[in-house]
């Protein structure tokens, strides 16, 4: 597995869920991850049910196996503050930046600038080895932007290394562009089984391979347990009234004769088997579209209690069982 594992996807698909239960799956058997947040809404603190995330790595969970997850809600501004320290030293006028407002202008009016801090930071971290030259995180996994703004995310590197041809923003940038389009890193993309998150996720895809970014794994999230196959929907539309409700009867569900309980179950049972059967198909046909991408298709469940912590390690679970870990 690659050590910087970006999560994107279409708003609504459960991005930042999928992105905590894979840190969880990684940091198994004693590995330790640190998960990135970088669109400051605190989903990360949310669904590990604790205080909003200061800008430090913070343990937030222990793994099975003992492995530990950390986590980063990276701030732009105090990220630029970080930035013109290590590089230029500036201290107190660094501050003084701050305080006028300067630091806010340059990361507002300059969106590249800003990307190039969230990455930067990020990249640091998978670099980072400790006093006995050991990685510091065996994984980082990265909650990143939507789809729709991917690959200008994390390629924005290299349009900053254009503008700036010498000096230390130069250098950073190159950094940055050299673990972001290395097998250091893989990009996944979340979808749901309908045709706009499908199409979205195909067209990411096509985008990521232009730019020569990575591209990893299609994780489709929120599956619904199928409860019929194809078999079952055709005898459904080919089974007689009268037996249906013959069968009906004889389970318990009320008499078989004409106004009888198990007759006036017959129109309802059959208009919910025909919408079931129209949701089928198009989930069949969003999984074929999905197959015709050539990478490997993860699939996790829709969890009938919801979503809380019990469930993340649910969903890492099953991460880990078909293999992304």
């Amino acid at each position: 597995m690659s050590r910087l594992q970006v999560v994107s996807g279409k708003g609504g698909t459960g991005k930042t869920t999928v992105a905590a239960a894979l840190a969880l799956a990684l940091a198994t058997a004693g590995k330790r991850t640190l998960l990135v947040e970088v669109e400051g809404r605190q989903g990360i603190a949310q669904l590990f049910e604790t205080e909003a995330l200061p800008y430090e790595e913070r343990k937030i969970a222990v793994a099975p196996g003992g492995g530990e997850v950390y986590a980063l809600a990276i701030d732009p501004e105090l990220a630029l503050l970080e930035y013109l320290q290590m590089f230029y030293k500036l201290g107190s006028a660094g501050r003084a930046l701050k305080k006028i407002g300067a630091i806010d202008f340059a990361t507002t009016i300059a969106p590249g600038v800003r990307d190039v801090l969230l990455t930067g930071k990020a990249c640091e971290a998978v670099r980072r080895k400790d006093r006995s030259g050991g990685f510091v995180y065996d994984y980082v996994v990265m909650d990143a932007p939507p789809t729709g703004r991917i690959t200008r995310f994390l390629n924005v590197n290299d349009e900053v290394a254009g503008l700036a041809r010498i000096g230390p923003i130069h250098n950073q940038a190159q950094a940055v562009m050299r673990v972001l389009k290395s097998a250091e890193t893989a990009v996944h993309l979340v979808t749901l089984l309908e045709e706009m998150p499908v199409q979205e996720t195909v067209d990411g895809i096509a985008e990521l391979r232009a730019a020569r970014l990575p591209v990893g794994r299609v994780v489709v999230n929120m599956v619904r347990p199928r409860i019929l196959d194809g078999a079952d929907l055709d005898l459904v539309r080919t089974v007689p009234r009268a037996g249906l409700a013959r069968s009906l009867s004889a389970a318990g569900l009320g008499g078989a004769r004409r106004g009888g309980n198990a007759e006036r179950l017959v129109d309802p049972l059959l208009e919910q088997a025909e919408e079931y059967a129209e949701r089928y198909l198009l989930e069949e046909e969003q999984r074929s579209a999905l197959g015709e991408l050539g990478l490997p298709l993860h699939e996790l469940p829709l969890l009938a209690e919801g979503m809380d912590l019990a469930g993340l390690y649910e969903l890492a679970t099953e991460l880990r069982k078909q293999g992304m870990s």
